[in-house]
This record gives C-alpha cells, sequence and structure tokens, in this order.
C-alpha cells in the first residue's frame, strides 16, 4: 500500500536529473541563499566581509534581492523592520567577529520587540572552531557565545550537508510565536569549498503553532464573562499575530475598555469608544487599570514602560495571554496562559458570554478627559502643536519608525497610529540610531507607499551613513530631524535629577547640507510650516530629509511621586 506521504517524498524526473547533475561553479554560499530562496524569503540584508564572500558570490547566482547598508547594527535594524512589516523572517548576511559583533544592538532590540530576524555570519575556518587560539584574522574564542543571551537560538555549521537542515530550522525559530532574531554561523572555508550537493529546493521550516490549553480558556472566558469592570492591556504580540480584529471583536463582546501598550500601538482603534489610546505613563490610567475586577493582558510582559515603570498594582483578577514564557507572570500573579495571541483571543470568542456596560464608553471618556487636562495645564503646546502636524502631514496606513527622542516618547502615548502595524519603535530595548535604518528596511518591504523616520540629532548621528543606502536604493524614506542640540531627553533627567546636565551637549552638522551632498534632498523648517514641508517630502518619490530646530520638552511623570 503507498501512503500519500510517500507520494510526496518522491522526487520528480527533473529534480532527480538536477541531483544528478547540480550545476558546475556552486560553493557552500550556493546552499545558503538556495535555502534561502527556497524558504520564501525574497530580500537579504547585510555587508559583506572576508570570511563571508563565498555567501555575496552566490547572491549573484541568486534571485534573491541584496540591501546593504554601511554599518552592520543599521543592517540589523533594516531587517527588524523589514520582519516587523512582512512577519516574514528577515535574513541578514554578516562576516565574522568585528561585523557579527557591531550587529548584537540591532539583535537585542529585535528580540526585545520579537522581529523575526535570521542571521547567518560566517565563521573562521573550521580549523579554528573550538576554542584554539590559532590567530585568524576575526577570531574570537567562542562566537556563538556572544549571542546566546540575546538570540532564540543558535546553530553552527561545520559541513556543507549541514547547512540547509541549519538555515531551515533556525527560520522555523525565527518564526514561531514568539518570534525574533536566531543566529547561524558557517565557516569561511564551508562557505567557499565548491559543493556537488543538489541544488536545494523546497525545505520545509513551518512554524509550530502556540495553541492554548482549552481549560485555561474556560477559566479565563468565565472571570470575563461574570466581570463587573473588565479591562484589556493589548501589547505587541496582538499585532505580530495579526489579532486586532479578534480583540474589536471581544472587547465589544465585553464592554471591556482597551490600552495599548506602546509596542501594541495600532491594535485596538484609536476613536473606539472602548480605546483608552496609549496613555500608561499616567496615574489616572494606572488607576482605572488598578480598578479593574478581572484585567485581560494579551501579548506584554507588563514590563518597566508599560507599568507605568512597575507601579501599577492590580487589586482585580489578572489573565494574561503571553507567547514568551519567560515573560508569564513575571511581573504580577496572573491567570497564566501561554499562547499565540490569536489563537488565544479566538479561543476567548468562541467561549465567553456577552455583557453590556453602558458606563464602560463613559469611564473612557472620564479618564481620557483628565489626562487631557493634566497635559494641558503643562505648558505643551509646542509638542502637541509638533506631532499633529506629523500626524496630518502622515498619509494613513504608511508606516512610521522613531528613534529614542522626545518627540518619540510624546508619540508612544499621544500619536494615532490610523492603522495596524505601522508604527514602530526602539522601545523595547532602547538603544539610539533605529527609526533611519528601520524605515529603510520597511521601504524595501513595500517601495509603494512613503515612510517616515524620526530621530533627534543625537540619534541622528548613529545613523548618518545609511543616507547613502537611501540614495543608491532610492528608497522612499523622509527622516524628520528634531536638532535640539544635544541628548534632550538626558538633559531633561539629569537637569532633574542633579541640577545640571553633563555630556549631553553636541556639535553636529549642517543636516540639510549633509543630506544634499550625499544626492537627498533637504529642508529646514519651523514648527509652523513643519506640516508643509513634511507633506511635500512625503509625496515627493525618493528619500528626503527634513530638519526641525526645536527645543521639545516631556510632559511631566506621574511615577515619581
Amino acid at each position: 500500500m503507498t501512503h500519500d506521504h510517500d507520494l510526496e517524498l518522491r522526487p520528480t524526473g527533473a529534480q532527480t536529473e538536477a541531483a544528478r547533475n547540480p550545476p558546475p561553479g556552486r560553493n557552500g554560499g550556493d546552499l545558503v541563499v538556495e535555502t534561502l530562496a527556497g524558504l520564501g524569503a525574497t530580500t537579504v540584508f547585510g555587508l559583506p566581509g572576508q570570511h563571508a564572500l563565498g555567501m555575496f558570490d552566490a547572491l549573484r547566482r541568486s534571485s534573491l534581492r541584496y540591501v546593504g547598508l554601511r554599518v552592520e547594527n543599521n543592517a540589523g535594524f533594516a531587517a527588524d523592520a523589514y520582519g516587523r512589516i512582512t512577519g516574514e523572517a528577515a535574513p541578514l548576511l554578516l562576516s565574522t567577529g568585528p561585523g557579527a559583533l557591531t550587529s548584537l544592538a540591532a539583535l537585542q532590540e529585535a528580540a526585545s520587540a520579537s522581529a523575526p530576524v535570521l542571521a547567518i555570519s560566517s565563521q573562521v575556518p573550521t580549523a579554528g572552531l573550538g576554542g584554539g587560539r590559532h590567530g585568524y584574522l576575526h577570531e574570537l574564542p567562542d562566537q556563538a557565545a556572544s549571542f546566546r543571551g540575546v538570540v532564540k537560538s543558535v546553530h553552527t555549521v561545520r559541513s556543507q550537508s549541514q547547512i540547509p537542515s541549519a538555515v531551515a530550522e533556525a527560520w522555523r525559530s525565527a518564526l514561531t510565536a514568539p518570534h525574533g532574531p536566531v543566529w547561524v554561523e558557517i565557516p569561511q572555508d564551508v562557505l567557499l569549498a565548491e559543493t556537488s550537493l543538489p541544488v536545494v529546493t523546497a525545505p520545509d521550516a513551518t512554524p509550530e503553532a502556540l495553541v492554548p490549553r482549552v481549560e485555561l480558556t474556560a477559566v479565563a472566558a468565565d472571570l470575563l464573562s461574570r466581570a463587573l469592570r473588565p479591562a484589556i492591556i493589548a501589547g505587541g504580540g496582538v499585532v505580530r499575530s495579526d489579532a486586532s480584529g479578534k480583540l474589536r471583536q471581544l472587547a465589544e463582546k465585553l464592554d471591556a475598555p482597551v490600552v495599548t501598550t506602546f509596542g501594541g500601538k495600532g491594535a485596538f482603534p484609536w476613536e473606539h469608544p472602548l480605546s483608552l489610546q496609549s496613555w500608561l505613563e499616567d496615574r489616572y490610567m494606572t488607576d482605572l487599570l488598578e480598578d479593574a475586577d478581572v484585567l485581560l493582558v494579551v501579548g506584554s510582559g507588563l514590563g518597566e514602560l508599560s507599568s507605568n515603570y512597575h507601579t501599577f498594582k492590580p487589586r482585580g483578577r489578572v489573565v494574561q495571554i503571553e507567547a514568551d514564557l519567560g515573560k508569564l507572570e513575571s511581573n504580577h500573579p496572573a491567570l497564566g496562559i501561554h499562547a499565540d495571541a490569536r489563537l488565544a483571543l479566538q479561543a476567548l470568542l468562541e467561549t465567553v458570554s456577552e455583557r453590556r456596560d453602558a458606563t464602560a464608553p463613559e469611564r473612557v471618556r472620564d479618564v481620557l478627559g483628565r489626562i487631557a487636562d493634566r497635559i494641558a495645564g503643562q505648558e505643551l503646546a509646542l509638542e502637541q502643536d509638533v506631532l499633529g502636524s506629523v500626524r496630518r502631514a502622515l498619509p494613513a496606513g504608511s508606516p512610521s519608525f522613531w528613534d529614542m527622542t522626545i518627540l518619540a516618547y510624546w508619540a508612544w502615548s499621544a500619536f494615532d497610529p490610523r492603522g495596524t502595524n505601522t508604527m514602530h519603535s526602539a522601545q523595547g530595548a532602547g538603544g539610539l540610531g533605529y527609526g533611519f535604518p528601520a524605515a529603510l528596511g520597511a521601504a524595501a518591504a513595500d517601495p509603494g507607499r512613503p515612510v517616515l523616520a524620526v530621530s533627534g540629532d543625537g540619534g541622528a548621528l548613529y545613523s548618518i551613513a545609511e543616507l547613502a543606502t537611501a540614495r543608491q536604493y532610492d528608497l522612499p524614506v523622509t527622516w524628520l530631524i528634531v536638532d535640539d542640540g544635544g541628548y534632550g531627553i538626558l538633559r531633561e533627567y539629569m537637569t532633574d535629577a542633579f541640577g545640571q546636565a553633563t555630556a549631553t551637549e553636541l556639535t553636529r552638522p549642517d543636516y540639510v547640507a549633509l543630506a544634499e551632498s550625499f544626492g537627498v534632498p533637504g529642508v529646514r523648517t519651523t514648527p509652523e510650516a513643519l506640516e508643509a514641508d513634511l507633506a511635500k517630502a512625503l509625496a515627493t518619490p525618493g528619500p528626503s530629509v527634513v530638519v526641525l530646530p526645536a527645543l521639545l520638552r516631556m510632559f511631566a511623570p506621574t511615577h515619581l511621586g
């Protein structure tokens, strides 16, 4: 008797012939790019280096599109954004030692934000593996050890026959919830050696589904059905699992107010009657969430930023749905459900009882009104006007990428993303330099719509080399640089804490002239002209830079007193 799976594994005539007579001139690098193409990759990011040349030589024999950046860390940020926008594992090709290590900060951000990045690095020749000090260029005693505390999984290849399986397994790991970066390293000699192995066609790397346990969702549904004042915190896991529609259905079925975390921007419609928007750094919001008798937390670990700097102390029952097992009940006791957000929300939708609460929209309006009054009493019209101008200039549906800068901190709480999966920042790991290279990665994923990057002048200097990348690939990214002469938020922190700031003031270039030297049009604007100048830049094909000299301030924190 012949089983179906036997037929699936039986090679076709063409496959048999290709196996007998593989094309000449292939090396280990070809096995890498063939595997990536077979897995469905279309675009790779990276930076060549001496030990990695076998991979880069193979690119010219493949159909993969290569987007090369000028710094490995920026290439990692671009891959991170590509993964966030597409939901695919974004390949990142790197060289050994310094090249590999320079990507670490980007991979930490990808890990914190659960962005699927497939980093493939070269290694010293096979003889140098195992910690021996042979004196190879770029040699580290244990290169993989530098990445084990950052990425989801590490895969070291020692022979060409291991390449397809290692890359496929890493792909599966990156795309299994929770998404995240993974690391593959391949020795130089393995990449360069000619290969007679057959062309890699379609390796199987289907991600594993993270299904909730039915007894837990049944208890959660009962708690929510009987709740008097339910509320929902929606995190980035809702966005990543494409579960915003199911979240909205559940919130409407329960009449439960919803607040989104900074990483979950867009998980719930901003203007919905049940939307508490994203004002998590406000005591009025913290009070409302503490007052919930059942609090459903979906796709968030309730970390520092999502808990108003750990001042949030829930008094009711917490139900936490989280794909990252390490984050489950890591900050608060809860009915912990280890599951993909989409699958868990679907289970709740099927079992929860409808409840009506006519007071819910009124409570939402009340807390948002009190927050608005608090902000209005702090003389912050400039900051609100600037953020409003950015929102009006950016077309709905266009993604935005924000560096760690004061305007971004405002945007976390006050910016309407106008769409799911459209607003991203480096708030996961909190490093500088994310905004512009990430925007380039998003533009590579979808060049048909303009992309906005927002940086301060300090963060901009981390990424300035990528103006060459933007011009080389003609990517439709408009870069808004808010120039306040230094590290603005650190200036505020130090002045508040010590009475004066140290090491925060910066000598910086003429950003408009610098952009134009790369062939990228630039304009210096004012708060009054920002909306028009930004809208014009976004509507113009290709890259552009808009510089806003302005000293912005943060709204007063509520967690210190």
